[in-house]
């Protein structure tokens, strides 16, 4: 069984998804803020957390990974290793944006195209989806047909591509290699914002019609 609760964190409102399998064993993706918020929920549902995982590291995505590792003594995966420099400059990018300092950190555990993450029952694909930040991964449950892809893909919109190492040509690529070749029904729950599909952003979304690239 797969179970899923969105507690939108931090002034960007970044999409903290907790995701549990059937024996509550859970795993937190992008404790991105609000670590005390986590914790409740966490405690509330009487869940017993796994591991922390990263689809990238802006600081609204990982914030709260540092407390919540040591509040829950469980290890930290992702995301890939070129965000690493975003990680260990935390601190002066909290200043930058006027928020509270955090301190640096680094994960447990690096991440790579092909790897796979358990959590109980559940198994979580890692593909690489670089373009909104250099490591930037996500994290596919392909039985039940759902992708945490952080700030990659959003319902009409996609990542913005000004910020460290961005890259819009390699973002739409990203997209169309990784991501649309999933089934129509596959659900995106991004970064920010309401969830989609595949199918729904190849035939909606302004910067990605399918229609906009050769068929072959």
């Amino acid at each position: 069984m797969f179970n899923l609760q969105i507690i939108p964190v931090s002034a960007f409102q970044q999409n903290c998804s907790v995701v549990w399998d059937n024996q509550k064993r859970a795993t937190i993706i992008d404790a991105g803020d609000n670590a005390e918020q986590i914790i409740q929920f966490v405690e509330s549902q009487q869940l017993h957390v796994d591991k922390l995982l990263i689809t990238h590291g802006h600081l609204d995505h990982i914030m709260a990974v540092d407390r919540l590792r040591h509040y829950f003594g469980v290890e930290v995966y992702g995301s890939h290793q070129a965000d690493q420099p975003l990680f260990e400059q935390l601190p002066q990018i909290c200043t930058q944006y006027g928020l509270p300092t955090v301190g640096s950190f680094v994960p447990d555990h690096w991440l790579n195209e092909g790897d796979e993450i358990q959590v109980g029952n559940l198994v979580f694909q890692i593909r690489h989806l670089p373009g909104h930040s250099p490591g930037h991964i996500g994290f596919f449950e392909m039985q039940n047909k759902i992708a945490f892809t952080g700030d990659v893909l959003f319902k009409n919109s996609i990542g913005r591509t000004d910020l460290y190492q961005g890259n819009f040509e390699q973002l739409i690529d990203t997209i169309r290699s990784k991501l649309f070749v999933l089934d129509d029904d596959f659900i995106i729950m991004p970064g920010h914002g309401a969830h989609t599909t595949i199918g729904q952003e190849k035939r909606a979304n302004p910067f990605l019609k399918i229609s906009h690239y050769d068929e072959t």
